[in-house]
């Protein structure tokens, strides 16, 4: 297999907000068929699971970002690209993402490992002798690289991706604030103050659900909502505790993560260097690419979706070593 060269942006996309939501807009949508299962948790929730149907020996587990799905563009693009290179998807929804609210009084987070974990090892326990390999974005990679972090020495993977990761979770709030940036700070908090409204219809909130609109920002929406509801002392201990760059050193698997200095969700100074980072992560920093955008090409009319040609050949490499 030819390598994939290193991403250069389109001509056409060539800012971070264009690179960020022409995916979101555009891409194609998924057509193939999956198959729909419910994850009993041990503390008697939930999570949703969708597969691809092709049976493989490889088994790629795709982690959505801040309020994704399975219709998330990024899904839509990765999840025929590992079909096609003839391996088994699974993606897996956080609590409350599928469309149904979860149980019980949480959510999730962007430290929430626990669930990643228990889908690993229930895999495992499935599948003995199966290749598990983890595909993780934004919100998602940053629990990814927590996971892995907090659980070197007994890795149950073979490898993983992690892509546009808010390694530092106080500075992404924070460039949230700024900016164009804060069109995808209110487009993100108005889904989530609408969820936490109708979940605590029918049970207790951590708060008066009148005040829920009026927590404009991230940092004042996790320090009201997300940390009290997972057991956070607020929103300082959630961020300090479950931003991933801590983490780094400690992965002991083959990792490849992709970001963009352009990223506007996340400021350029909260990007690591490469002495935080163990020898088993491959760090890719592109120039530009925006946040899950990677998009490449010379025709408007035929974008190259360079995420769905780097992720697989990261994960083939994996595989055949």
């Amino acid at each position: 297999m030819n390598p994939v060269p290193p991403f250069k942006p389109a001509w056409w996309l060539c800012n971070a907000h264009a690179q960020t939501l022409w995916p979101y807009l555009f891409q194609k949508k998924l057509r193939l068929h999956l198959a729909h299962e419910r994850l009993e948790l041990p503390d008697g929730d939930f999570i949703d699971l969708c597969w691809t149907e092709q049976r493989s020996n490889t088994i790629v587990i795709i982690i959505h970002g801040l309020e994704g799905s399975i219709d998330s563009h990024y899904a839509r693009g990765i999840i025929p690209a590992i079909h096609k290179n003839g391996w088994q998807a699974v993606f897996m929804h956080f609590r409350g993402c599928s469309g149904e609210h979860n149980r019980l009084a949480r959510s999730y987070h962007s430290g929430d490992t626990g669930d990643i974990e228990y889908l690993i090892e229930t895999l495992q326990r499935r599948y003995p002798g199966i290749n598990l390999i983890a595909v993780g974005y934004s919100l998602g990679g940053n629990a990814l690289l927590k996971y892995l972090g907090e659980t070197a020495g007994r890795e149950r993977l073979k490898g993983a991706v992690a892509v546009s990761v808010p390694f530092e979770l106080a500075q992404g709030s924070l460039r949230l604030e700024n900016g164009f940036s804060r069109l995808y700070q209110r487009h993100l908090l108005k889904r989530l103050q609408t969820k936490i409204m109708s979940k605590f219809t029918g049970m207790q909130a951590p708060l008066a659900l009148n005040k829920i609109p009026h927590l404009d920002t991230f940092m004042r929406f996790d320090d009201a909502i997300t940390a009290p509801l997972h057991g956070f002392k607020d929103v300082h201990d959630y961020y300090s505790r479950c931003s991933s760059r801590q983490f780094l050193r400690n992965i002991r698997i083959p990792t490849l993560v992709i970001h963009a200095q352009d990223d506007p969700f996340l400021t350029p100074d909260a990007i690591p260097d490469p002495g935080e980072m163990s020898e088993e992560l491959r760090f890719e920093l592109s120039k530009h690419g925006g946040h899950v955008g990677f998009i490449s090409g010379n025709n408007p009319l035929k974008p190259v979706y360079w995420l769905e040609q780097r992720i697989p050949a990261f994960i083939r490499e994996v595989i055949e070593a």
